[in-house]
């Protein structure tokens, strides 16, 4: 089997519902996720079902209503994108609304790296509008 666009807005509605079991059944047992923050250029690069796992889950906790609104997907060979718009409130109060991307490699039905990319924005104090 092939992944399919189907299968990327499967994807986004896992993320969406904070179900971190869904996702995971997504990924490939040596999956890799590179995340759009952290010190390398890279961003922070997790390797392996239990680091990308624990990486998932730690969006969440930064960010506990976190949302990829309006997702697009294409698929095209082992490659794929998702476009969205990535809404946060941290427990602070202060919230990120941001445009981003992921670009994946599939291998098969499953996705054996997510690489996230999202713009630069400061975070929204609490009360401001984005």
């Amino acid at each position: 089997m092939t992944m399919t666009v189907e299968t990327l807005q499967a994807f986004a509605d896992a993320w969406n519902r904070h179900d971190l079991a869904a996702l995971m059944t997504f990924m490939t047992d040596d999956c890799v996720f590179e995340a759009s923050a952290g010190p390398h250029a890279c961003g922070t690069a997790l390797m392996g079902r239990d680091a990308v796992s624990a990486g998932f889950q730690e969006v969440w906790t930064t960010y506990p209503d976190a949302l990829w609104d309006s997702p697009r997907h294409f698929v095209a060979g082992d490659r794929g994108v998702s476009e969205w718009t990535f809404r946060g409130t941290r427990q602070d109060g202060s919230r990120v609304e941001v445009n981003g991307c992921d670009l994946f490699t599939f291998r098969g039905d499953k996705i054996a790296v997510k690489n996230s990319y999202r713009k630069n924005r400061p975070p929204l104090p609490p009360g401001q509008p984005g």
